[in-house]
């Protein structure tokens, strides 16, 4: 493997293609992201994803299985107990989690929260589980009289905090994320803390882009570690440094939507350094998914496959581009969180080899053996390697 140089992984947010095997246990029977969203909008429009193999894998309206593909295809099956994006990648490193991380339907204990109050010297509102959307519309204008920041939670591991940016300014909203991510350990370690700053008037408030997450640090080293150890160049795009909370990075552009985020992976492949770009796309999860907007979705992933072609187009030799997903959030079905689903992974580059079937794989980290394969790290973590089947 020592002709390939470099690995594009671009993480989908979101981007599942459903038939989880467990997916009943979690409430996500018949969830299925890609298929589901091309039938609510008769058909999606994805070419070059589509020459890769995306219509291979699972029939897709809109995408038709490609005679000879162009890339390499297939399917991975989360092992981890959970269906966030922080279990989704950390296990696409190396470490999935046999224990899930806490959820909290009846919202946080009375004990965090007054802990949580005395130490930010505020009272709060909220401490329920809701959509982002829906609680400012519910508290918002509340939050504006009183000054109280809004916490809530989700289906997922989450601590979230919403203020509007003209109350509590955003440096404040993140020292209180900081106190919250201190304050929230053992048995009450959530997956993330998230600030969620927001402006507007009541009936029109509008979440800002300065929403920040303060993840729990892996609880070992991942592939990024490995790699960051071995010299070999690793550069997050958009959320991945909160994810792996700045820990294996040696550059990070954090990004604030899709667009921006391929504009960034365009400038780090532009460097030419060795190594590994990784990147999170996340307006399909944060925009559309999680306000059940098929149609919104549908268009994110068209826009994504028109620039799919300048990535493709950077690829040099030694380079190998891999398209795959953390998790799924299906937009058709009644609730607005993550569902647990499969994940396609597309893979292409100028030395890999086409029309190949990897079939569905058993972990997400089967992608953190085969990068480090390919790349020349030790690796004896999880995760089988199929970097022959690609290259070589």
């Amino acid at each position: 493997m020592s002709n390939i140089r470099r690995v594009v992984l671009i993480v989908l947010d979101s981007v599942g293609c459903g038939d989880a095997p467990d997916a009943e246990k979690f409430g996500d029977e018949g969830s299925n992201t890609l298929v589901n969203t091309a039938h609510a909008v008769g058909g999606l429009k994805l070419p070059n994803m589509g020459r890769l193999g995306l219509g291979n894998i699972t029939p897709i309206e809109g995408v038709p299985p490609a005679a000879a593909p162009s890339g390499i295809y297939g399917r991975l099956t989360e092992t981890s107990a959970g269906k966030d994006t922080t279990s989704g990648h950390w296990e696409l490193m190396g470490v999935p989690l046999a224990t899930p991380f806490p959820t909290y339907p009846d919202g946080f204990p009375t004990d965090i929260i007054t802990e949580f109050e005395r130490r930010i010297g505020r009272t709060t509102l909220g401490n329920y589980p809701a959509s982002g959307t829906v609680i400012l519309q519910q508290l918002g204008e509340e939050h504006m009289k009183t000054g109280q920041p809004i916490v809530y939670t989700s289906a997922d591991s989450v601590f979230q905090i919403a203020a509007h940016e003209e109350i509590i300014p955003v440096d404040e909203l993140y020292h209180m994320c900081k106190i919250a991510r201190e304050l929230l350990t053992g048995p009450h370690a959530v997956g993330r803390v998230i600030a969620r700053p927001f402006l507007g008037e009541p009936g029109n408030f509008t979440r800002t882009q300065r929403r920040k997450d303060f993840s729990l640090l892996p609880p070992q080293e991942t592939l990024l570690d490995a790699l960051k150890a071995d010299g070999k160049e690793v550069m997050g795009v958009g959320k991945i440094e909160d994810i792996f909370a700045h820990r294996g990075l040696t550059q990070s552009n954090h990004t604030s939507d899709n667009m921006a985020g391929v504009d960034a992976i365009l400038q780090f492949m532009d460097t030419g350094a060795d190594g590994l770009i990784f990147a999170n796309l996340v307006d399909f999860d944060m925009l559309y998914g999680h306000r059940n907007n098929a149609r919104g979705y549908a268009d994110a992933l068209e826009e994504f496959d028109s620039r799919l072609p300048e990535i493709q187009k950077a690829l040099r030799n030694g380079d190998v581009l891999i398209l795959t997903a953390d998790h799924g959030n299906d937009p058709t079905t009644p609730g607005t969180d993550h569902s647990r689903e499969r994940v396609p992974i597309l893979v292409a580059g100028p030395q890999v080899h086409r029309g190949i079937n990897l079939g569905t794989r058993d972990s997400f980290a089967d992608v953190t053996a085969t990068i480090a394969e390919m790349l020349g790290v030790a690796w004896h973590g999880a995760g089988k390697r199929f970097a022959r089947s690609i290259v070589g």
